[in-house]
């Protein structure tokens, strides 16, 4: 090809083009972008003549990582409780309590400016699109608060007004309220509406309440389910067409059956695990079983306070027992199809939008740059730094 592409912009002396995609990792690679979408991926020989051009040295390229599970408004610390949990105290779901009297009594300011810090954290650890929740201030007014800003600074909103019952409500007065005038005034704000639908916090019963009441507003649904146990929630997320259910520390033969059977992502969160704990997600029994798999990290402040897909991703490949191209399609592809944001074809998602977590001609121009020319050195060398350049809708951002 040697056709010239005025405005396009060619990266080449790429070691190892992991695309996500059915042209796979390719070695000596180049791909050119325009106007925020790849336009052509493939052996640097082949590649087309572009204008502008960046050479990467014999650097591996990826997507950027779809952290499709964060709580990134909130105020306040909960070390103490952290530290607590570490010499051997046992996690409650109650902890989420100690953190909303903070974010309700923190200005709109002040949650700005902390959500800008931590999804520029987020970035220049190589992820590139972010959902976040709400459900930290747990009050009509704090809740629409954080749908309002949140959409202002990340790909997807959750309205998580059913994380946890308040201290001195009744749970069913709440959930009333949750379904109510709280979700009225979030739902101009957000796409997606999610209930913690175990012990300790929602039954099976005000779950698919919330969540009927979420897609009668037309709201898709997301369940946190099966963390602290064997529960409802896998259940709940498929019949009620969750795009993902998240946590599934705990899942029987009939939850794994349910989930081969949908489209309904398993979305494990490895970093929530370690500072809780718990038993690792089965994510090697659940891709064994076909199910669609994500990796996130759970960002919050109570149970897993990183941004740090590297982490996770590593994690994954050296305890959760997942090769390298699982982990990197589970936190790249995997979390784009628990936002409905996968490539459906020609680099497009079922909206016709730029499908993110592949790069694949169509796709949005999101990746990141190692700083390695393998990109084995996630899970290698785990905890080295190896982000080098990020690039959101081809624009670098860290």
């Amino acid at each position: 090809m040697n056709n010239s592409h005025s405005h396009a912009k060619i990266f080449y002396g790429i070691s190892e083009l992991h695309t996500v995609s059915h042209q796979g990792v390719i070695n000596d690679a180049a791909i050119v972008i325009d106007d925020g979408i790849v336009q052509w991926v493939g052996e640097q020989r082949l590649a087309p003549d572009v204008d502008n051009s960046v050479n990467l040295q014999g650097k591996a390229v990826l997507p950027g990582w779809v952290d499709s599970h964060t709580h990134m408004v909130f105020a306040g610390d909960r070390s103490a409780e952290f530290e607590a949990r570490m010499a051997g105290e046992d996690y409650v779901a109650g902890g989420i309590a100690l953190t909303m009297e903070a974010t309700r009594h923190t200005g709109e300011q002040e949650h700005i400016r902390l959500l800008e810090e931590r999804v520029q954290a987020a970035y220049e650890g190589g992820t590139t699109t972010l959902e976040t929740k709400t459900g930290y201030g747990l009050d009509v007014a704090s809740e629409e608060l954080a749908a309002r800003i949140a959409g202002q600074y990340v790909d997807d909103v959750t309205f998580l007004g059913a994380h946890l019952v308040p201290p001195g409500m009744d749970s069913e007065d709440y959930t009333d309220l949750v379904c109510g005038p709280m979700l009225e005034a979030v739902s101009p704000y957000v796409q997606w509406i999610d209930v913690f639908c175990e012990r300790g916090a929602f039954s099976e019963e005000q779950s698919r309440r919330v969540l009927q009441a979420g897609l009668e507003r037309g709201l898709q649904p997301r369940v946190h389910g099966n963390q602290l146990g064997l529960g409802p929630g896998v259940k709940v997320a498929v019949d009620l067409g969750a795009a993902s259910v998240d946590h599934v520390n705990y899942v029987s033969d009939e939850d794994i059956a349910l989930l081969a059977a949908s489209d309904t992502v398993a979305t494990v969160l490895p970093a929530c695990d370690l500072s809780t704990r718990q038993t690792l997600a089965p994510a090697r029994k659940l891709l064994d079983a076909g199910i669609n798999l994500a990796i996130a990290t759970n960002l919050n402040p109570g149970t897993s306070y990183t941004s740090s897909m590297n982490f996770c991703i590593s994690t994954a490949v050296l305890q959760m027992r997942l090769s390298l191209a699982e982990a990197i399609h589970a936190g790249t592809a995997g979390g784009a199809r628990a936002l409905n944001r996968h490539d459906v074809g020609e680099g497009k998602d079922s909206q016709g939008r730029p499908a993110k977590g592949c790069l694949t001609p169509g796709s949005a121009a999101d990746f990141q740059v190692l700083n390695s020319a393998h990109a084995i050195d996630l899970a290698y060398r785990p905890g080295m730094p190896m982000t080098y350049q990020v690039y959101r809708a081809g624009h670098q951002v860290n």
